[in-house]
């Protein structure tokens, strides 16, 4: 109902168009033809609007308009891109943009540099972390409520483009100008990766970017000089990517022979994905983290582990997607994403959710019947049971279910920690805190330091004086509850 809906307004347009021809043709009623290949109909509406409608008509807002709805009536993951929507989504990917090379956020309307990409091209040109932009080429976008899609639009462009801009810096009074030169941008998808102790290394991956692969086996290098035994891979909230990535991963894990995924669909033969057995991780024990929000690649990779009995999934069911796109471009610099086939792991599962009319609701529903913090209220489909060459059973039909369910935590919720989360009075008082000490945090030069810093801090009261001068108040035991996850994640964020 709800495709329908959004598709009624093109369709209106069109049938409008037909019906005016009908009543105000000089010719009276008349019948055309349809014959019997698949478009015909559509073809000849819009041929008639094209030849007989009463005004001008603009052709590319059509059909602009009418794509994103034929992409609606296919499945959730089939989609009209614009150009500027393709653009981005292509950049997420590919592991580089270009830009001026600054992380920043909008705390009070005005934009805050939180930290400078080293080597960038706002280092090179002297932005320092804690510097407010307050004009982009001449144009104000401090205090204005400029939205931070429109920031982003005015900072990126091409490679080699200069961008000028002023910065209040400390406590000077005159704004600092800066003439940046716009470079290519490295986009990390591997946004952590260290040892927690002597054998066992922690990955956190966001997506599966062109450069994944590349960055994982980089931090697999440091772990192996560590003397790596087992390893956390994190794909919490790692919506996917790139297909090929996912394989690559998959078979650093995996033994000669062992299938990772196939794909199936009913213009695409049956493809098999296996791996090569020239792993350098096959001895190495795998715990794989995932949540509501690990989909597609993250599934693949998630379910070609479980499947083969090579890993312990940890974590609450992932989203269900098990369909396959494929992009296609067109001159215009727009284009589609097209599911051409369905994926399916080792033991034969599809994981793809159902089409339902709350498709894209089914996370609140989770919510709702109690899936995210007890395991028994997890919908498992016996019809679409599979059992594993380890005699393990599995689950088809909506997601990775995992090994080990983590309940989602709520122990620390209260009205105090929602209304603060609401106010961002966590980001604002980092910032706040950052300028208090940003001679300090310039100086320092690795973790070791920092942490030393921070032990000098006391983040409690201060954050509490902050908040309730916020109109913020905690009552009766809520700071004792919630001061563990706020003071970590200002900690985080300084």
């Amino acid at each position: 109902m709800e495709r329908l809906r959004k598709s009624l307004p093109v369709l209106v347009l069109v049938l409008i168009g037909v019906m005016l021809w009908r009543v105000c043709s000089h010719s009276g009623r008349r019948t055309i033809s349809v014959d019997n290949h698949k478009w015909d109909k559509l073809l000849l509406v819009l041929d008639q609007i094209e030849k007989h409608y009463v005004d001008t008509v603009d052709y590319r807002e059509i059909i602009e308009k009418t794509l994103p709805a034929v992409m609606q009536n296919l499945d959730p993951h089939s989609v009209y891109l614009p150009p500027e929507e393709l653009s981005v989504a292509e950049e997420s990917l590919e592991g580089n943009f270009s830009g001026i090379g600054v992380q920043f956020n909008v705390p009070n309307d005005t934009v805050v540099i939180i930290s400078v990409i080293p080597g960038g091209p706002s280092e090179r040109a002297g932005i320092l972390s804690g510097d407010r932009i307050i004009t982009v080429d001449g144009v104000n976008i401090a205090g204005v409520k400029m939205d931070q899609d429109s920031i982003v639009k005015r900072l990126k462009g091409p490679k080699g483009s200069l961008v000028k801009v002023e910065v209040k810096r400390d406590n000077l009074d005159e704004l600092v100008p800066f003439t940046i030169k716009r470079d290519k941008i490295p986009v990390n998808s591997v946004d952590v990766a260290f040892m927690l102790n002597d054998t066992l290394g922690y990955i956190k991956l966001s997506k599966f970017a062109r450069t994944s692969y590349a960055e994982f086996m980089e931090a697999v290098s440091m772990f192996k000089e560590n003397g790596i035994k087992s390893m956390i891979f994190d794909l919490r909230d790692n919506s996917g990517g790139y297909l090929d990535q996912a394989l690559l991963l998959s078979n650093e894990f995996l033994a000669k022979g062992n299938l990772i995924v196939y794909m199936d669909g009913l213009h695409r033969k049956r493809e098999d994905f296996f791996a090569d057995g020239r792993g350098s991780l096959q001895d190495v024990g795998l715990y794989v983290l995932i949540n509501e929000n690990s989909a597609s690649s993250s599934e693949i990779f998630a379910g070609a582990m479980q499947d083969n009995d090579r890993a312990t999934i940890v974590g609450r069911r992932s989203y269900g997607k098990g369909l396959v796109q494929e992009p296609i471009y067109f001159t215009d610099k727009s284009g589609i994403r097209l599911t051409v086939a369905r994926f399916y792991t080792p033991t034969g599962r599809c994981i793809q959710k159902p089409y339902t009319e709350n498709y894209q609701y089914d996370i609140f529903e989770r919510y709702n019947h109690g899936e995210m913090t007890v395991a028994d209220s997890i919908k498992r489909n016996d019809s679409l049971k599979f059992v594993t060459p380890g005699g393990k059973t599995v689950y088809g039909g909506g997601g990775i279910i995992p090994d080990v369910f983590v309940p989602l935590d709520t122990a620390g919720v209260t009205n105090f920690l929602i209304a603060v989360n609401r106010k961002s009075l966590q980001v604002k008082y980092s910032i706040r805190l950052a300028d208090m000490y940003r001679v300090q945090l310039r100086n320092v030069k690795d973790f070791g330091e920092l942490e030393k810093l921070v032990s000098t801090i006391d983040f409690e009261e201060g954050f509490l004086n902050f908040a309730k001068a916020n109109g913020v108040v905690p009552q009766g035991s809520e700071w004792e509850r919630s001061k563990e996850f706020i003071v970590t994640q200002i900690k985080g964020l300084f």
